[in-house]
Formats: structure tokens, sequence, C-alpha cells
């Protein structure tokens, strides 16, 4: 078995890089910001999992605004790696679900317990309730425990049988996607190459420093 040590620093980035990138592209305004989660994430590598959840879940909830794709990227959907979503400190919720997950893989939470969950989301609006496609992040303390879910749309991590606004279709996380959200549910045929949006999000990511 790998020393405790070890295994909280098996995920931990390169941020001088990360650092480099922010200016470049961003400009000194948001290096604050990338330091602030890099400190974030230091904290998150020393607690216990429940609390690795809260302070990822929390930070990312407070420092980033949500904004429509159209809006921040000028296309109608995109997918931003985390370094994208400091830097632009926007995002829609696709960008929170994936900044969580790379936040707690970097904490040291196995990407077994992470999952990527594809939502129809039931919002209250003017004319009354309505669906709409949403994504969050769960998380299994088990395979086959109640997944806990992180969201930006409700601030408080609950199991998913306490959010029945959410109606999930598939979930998928670096390794795999699953048709459905229960930890046994059965894998999907070919892999995460169906889900070319979430391929190239990882490949630019691998780019950027996101082992």
């Amino acid at each position: 078995m790998l020393p405790a040590v070890f295994l909280s620093a098996v995920w931990a980035y390169d941020f001088a890089n990360f650092e480099r990138q922010i200016l470049a592209r961003y400009g000194p305004a948001r290096v604050a910001v990338l330091r602030e989660w890099q400190s974030s994430l230091a904290e998150a590598r020393k607690a216990a999992e429940l609390e690795k959840l809260r302070k990822v879940n929390d930070f990312v909830n407070s420092r980033v605004e949500f904004d429509e794709d159209i809006a921040i990227y000028n296309q109608s959907d995109y997918w931003a790696t985390p370094l994208e979503t400091i830097g632009q400190g926007r995002a829609d919720c696709e960008d929170f679900a994936i900044i969580k997950y790379f936040s707690l893989k970097d904490s040291g939470i196995a990407l077994a317990k992470l999952r990527l969950v594809y939502v129809k989301a039931r919002l209250e609006g003017p004319t009354g309730p309505r669906l709409q496609a949403h994504m969050v992040l769960a998380y299994y303390a088990t395979p086959n425990a109640e997944p806990l879910v992180l969201d930006n749309l409700v601030a408080e991590i609950l199991p998913a049988s306490k959010r029945k606004d959410l109606h999930p279709v598939f979930s998928f996380n670096s390794e795999a996607i699953w048709s459905g959200v229960a930890g046994n549910s059965a894998k999907g045929p070919g892999g995460t190459s169906q889900l070319s949006r979430w391929e190239d999000l990882l490949l630019r990511a691998r780019k950027e420093g996101f082992d």
C-alpha cells in the first residue's frame, strides 16, 4: 500500500505552469483566483473525503459566476477546461461539474468514485415548471452507495434521493460511460469515445497540464 503522504499528492498539478498560461491568456487579474484555487486544493488534499467535497464545491460555487456558453465563448455548447473556467471566472453547468471533477481528482479521490451526470433539471419559470438539460457531479463513497450530488444550482451537497428536481439520463468519467447513475449500472459500449465533447475536453486539458 502506498504511504498516505504519497497518495495525497498523486494528482497534484503544476501550478507554476498554470500561472504562466493564465498570465498569457487572461492577464494578471485572474492569477489571484488561480492561487486561491491552489490553496483550496492544498487544504482539500489533507481533508477527509466528505470534507474534500465540501471544500471544492464551496470554492467553485463561490468563485465562479454562472453564464451561458454563447456569452463566454461565442459558441452554443462549449465544455471548458478548469484553466479556462478559472481564467474566465464564468461558466455554465458543464464547466462547474468539470472543474469540480478535476479538483477532486487532484485532492486524491479515486476516479471510480466520481461521475459527471447528465440530467434533466426541473426549473421553476414565469409560466411554470420546465425541464432543462443540466450537468452535475456525483460522488460514490462505495460502488453501491447512493451518490452525493455537487451542483451549481443548489449549494448544499445532498444525496441523489433528495434531489427530486433532477432526472438522470446517463453518467460518465474519464474511464467509461454508464447507462444510468447507480453504482451498478451497465457501462455503455465503446467507452468515452461516444462523447466527442468530453474527449475533446480531455485532450485540451492534457495539453494544459491536467494529466
